[in-house]
């Protein structure tokens, strides 16, 4: 039987500036997926990196929705498999937000790994 499974993945490097821990906003146009018409999407895995000397958030909205957090250390990085999987039907939007304090300037890489199926 072949892998009907397909990997899909949101990232890269990208410069932000801050607005508030509770004022998320998107971080680049191409990090939004819509799972396409006769699909199911699966988020497995986060991995991301802060250069700013400060906390930061980015999270996974769901159709506008916080879906997940994943809190960055001060120039830290985290690695987050997701255990809880969740199918997320067709027309589903996925998108990478980031929220951090007013006026921090940085730069976030970010890894969102995503299996449709």
């Amino acid at each position: 039987m072949p892998d009907t499974s397909t990997p899909r993945f949101l990232q890269g490097a990208f410069v932000f500036e801050g607005k508030g821990l509770d004022n998320p906003l998107p971080l680049d146009p191409t990090l939004r997926y819509v799972v396409p018409a006769g699909a199911i999407i699966q988020p497995v895995y986060f991995r991301g990196g802060n250069s700013t000397d400060d906390m930061i958030s980015v999270l996974l909205m769901r159709d506008g929705s916080p879906m997940r957090y994943f809190p960055i250390a001060a120039k830290g990085a985290t690695h987050v498999s997701l255990r809880v999987v969740e199918d997320l039907l067709a027309d589903t939007v996925l998108e990478l937000f980031v929220a951090a304090p007013a006026g921090v300037d940085g730069t976030v890489i970010v890894d969102l790994g995503l299996v449709e199926i």
